[in-house]
């Protein structure tokens, strides 16, 4: 019965890294969702915990399993490319062109899908501090940049998107 007090307390201290993996990936999904974008609050959150969640149990396996002794051998930044790989085939979905001579549209609602695994990847590895930063820096691009680069339309004088 004492082994597993340890037991539990250590695989919740695994369990902070996805909550504020939700946390951190709920701000630039609430950000997608305020300006409409092909994925919002709940997808961002899915991919930042989805990410925690690869990191950390990859990392529990190496912990756990990986010895000179067994031969098996682990490695975590293929964990991390396969994170990577998916997170980028998913947003490739949110990207779409309407015909030629228009505008591709999805590009930043994909990056900020690579941008909240890369938080969520983070914050897997226990860098909260690292991971709160870089969803502020995600927040400045995505928001107050977007208004910097928003240029007034020649019909009517007002900021609009060229």
């Amino acid at each position: 019965m004492n082994e597993v007090w340890p037991s539990i307390l250590s695989e919740l201290r695994l369990l902070t890294g996805l909550l504020v993996a939700a946390g951190l990936s709920s701000l630039i999904g609430w950000e997608r969702e305020a300006h409409r974008s092909g994925a919002g609050l709940r997808t961002h959150m899915l991919v930042g915990i989805s990410a925690a969640l690869f990191v950390v149990l990859a990392e529990e396996l190496i912990v756990q399993y990986a010895s000179p002794a067994t031969g098996v051998r682990f490695d975590l930044v293929g964990v991390l490319a396969a994170v990577v790989s998916g997170v980028s085939f998913l947003g490739a979905g949110t990207i779409f062109s309407s015909g030629k001579g228009e505008r591709a549209r999805g590009l930043t609602t994909a990056a900020s899908l690579l941008a909240t695994a890369g938080v969520g990847v983070a914050c897997g590895l226990h860098l909260y501090v690292f991971a709160t930063g870089a969803t502020l820096l995600f927040l400045f691009v995505l928001r107050p940049l977007q208004w910097l680069t928003e240029r007034p339309t020649p019909d009517s004088g007002t900021p609009g998107k060229e």
